[in-house]
C-alpha cells in the first residue's frame, strides 16, 4: 500500500518513512503544503499523514482543498498544538483522524491500518477469494487453511491485485501503489514478483487464479 508523509520536520518524516517502509508500505514524503497537496492529488495514495504546521500552505488548508477536489483519500493529521479545538478544526476540514505529537509509533501504526481498513473494505482487514485470505492487519495469508509465507513486497503486489476484485491491474497501476515514486528500475520488476506469487499461491494448491491479462496486466480469476 502507498502513503504519503507531507511533514515539514525532516528528521521525523524520514523516521515515519523507514518505519513504514519497513511495515511493507510504499512511502512517498513532501516537506511543505503545496508539494504534499500535488502528490496527493497526482498519485494514488491509500492514506496521507499531514502535519498541521506546514510551511507555504498549513494542513488545514491542504486537507480542505484535497476534499474540495473530490480526494476522499483517508487523512490522518498530525499536530504539535494541543487542545480541543484544534482537533475539531483537523476535523471540521475533512481528517479522518488526529495525533498530537510527541505520539507513540505504534500508536501511529494502528490508527494507519485502521483508516486503511475503513477506506478500502468497509472495516474488514481480511481480503479474500476464493480460499485466499489476505489479513492486512496481521500482515498473513492462508490458502485452504494453510499459512504462506510471502515476503514484504510479494504480500503488497498481492494485495493490490485482491483489492482490485478481479478487475485487471496494468503493471503500472502496481507500481504505483506498491512502490514509491523513487522507483526507477525495470518496470518488468512486476513480473518477477507475480512469478513468485504463482509459485507460492498458485502452484502447490493446484491453482491457477492469478491470470495474465494480455496487453493489459493481471487479475484475479476463479479456477472452479
Amino acid at each position: 500500500m502507498r502513503v504519503l508523509v507531507v511533514e515539514d520536520e525532516k528528521r521525523l518524516a524520514e523516521t515515519l518513512r523507514w518505519g513504514l517502509v519497513a511495515e511493507g508500505y510504499a512511502v512517498d514524503v513532501a516537506n511543505d503544503g503545496p508539494d504534499g497537496l500535488e502528490l496527493a492529488m497526482s498519485n494514488p495514495y491509500q492514506a496521507i499523514i499531514l502535519d498541521i504546521m506546514l510551511p507555504r500552505m498549513n494542513g488545514y488548508r491542504v486537507c480542505a482543498e484535497l476534499r474540495t477536489q473530490g480526494i476522499t483519500t483517508p487523512v490522518l493529521m498530525l499536530t504539535a498544538k494541543n487542545g480541543e479545538y484544534d482537533e475539531a478544526e483537523a476535523l471540521d476540514t475533512g481528517a479522518d483522524d488526529f495525533l498530537s505529537k510527541p505520539f507513540s509509533y505504534v500508536v501511529l501504526q494502528a490508527r494507519l491500518r485502521a483508516l486503511i481498513r475503513r477506506g478500502r473494505t468497509g472495516g474488514s482487514s481480511v481480503l479474500t477469494f476464493g480460499d485466499l485470505a489476505v489479513d492486512q492487519a496481521r500482515r498473513t495469508v492462508m490458502r485452504a487453511g494453510q499459512p504462506i509465507t510471502l515476503t514484504t513486497k510479494e504480500f503488497a503486489v498481492l494485495e493490490c491485485l485482491l483489492r482490485h476484485d478481479g478487475s485487471a491491474v496494468t503493471k503500472r497501476e502496481i507500481l504505483d501503489e506498491v512502490w514509491d515514486m523513487a522507483y526507477q528500475g525495470d518496470p518488468n520488476i512486476v513480473e518477477v514478483y507475480v512469478s513468485a506469487l504463482r509459485r507460492k499461491v498458485d502452484a502447490p494448491f493446484g491453482r491457477r487464479t492469478i491470470a495474465t491479462v494480455r496487453g493489459v496486466g493481471y487479475r484475479m480469476v476463479s479456477d472452479d
